[in-house]
């Protein structure tokens, strides 16, 4: 078969060529410039950019193949492998960095003093630690804390497991002058939804 490639859009595109194409769906804009397929920019455009790659993934190979001048199928194939390839790992990078981003945030909040209050509070809660048994095991803290400076607000939950129960602790803290306060302090109890206030005396 002739070699039509970059010849616009009179040319005829190969079928082995005109399939899925897993680096113009994923890089998009960046493989349309790359590909001088520049239609892709329309990622740029608000709402449709949510349909675009779905677009670039089902027509992109074919409009590169009209847009380039190509040695041959296999050269275009072998470039456009390269191109899934390079997508693979730009995006298994981005996936690792949002992941270490994610347990930093988490071993920051286990780390806190509000948590450390919190899990202070609960294994000090003669009712709480009757109720769960003992040893009382505690997750990863969810939820939010802001300090600046000698102020700071913490709004967050974790799961407690002792021998006989398990549940969830919600608390609020508040820090004053460089002191972390608890405002309020809850075991809710995963059976029962029996609710202990872990900040009364």
């Amino acid at each position: 078969m002739e070699n039509t490639s970059g010849q616009g859009p009179s040319a005829t595109v190969p079928a082995e060529v005109d399939r899925w194409n897993w680096g113009a769906f994923l890089l998009n804009w960046i493989w349309g410039i790359g590909n001088n397929t520049f239609i892709a920019l329309l990622m740029f455009v608000p709402f449709v950019n949510m349909v675009m790659p779905f677009v670039l993934g089902a027509k992109g190979s074919a409009w590169a193949w009209r847009n380039n001048r190509w040695e041959s199928v296999e050269h275009f194939k072998r470039v456009q492998r390269k191109w899934t390839l390079a997508a693979l790992i730009a995006f298994g990078v981005i996936i690792a960095l949002f992941v270490i981003l994610f347990f930093s945030i988490i071993a920051g909040m286990k780390s806190s003093e509000a948590y450390k209050l919190a899990v202070q509070q609960l294994e000090t809660s003669q009712e709480a630690v009757s109720v769960l048994g003992e040893p009382i095991s505690t997750g990863a803290p969810m939820g939010s804390i802001e300090v600046s400076g000698p102020s700071g607000y913490a709004s967050m939950s974790f799961s407690a497991e002792g021998s006989k129960e398990s549940g969830t602790v919600y608390f609020e803290a508040v820090k004053e002058m460089g002191r972390w306060e608890m405002n309020a302090a809850i075991l809710e109890l995963d059976d029962s939804g029996l609710r202990i206030d872990l900040n009364r005396p």
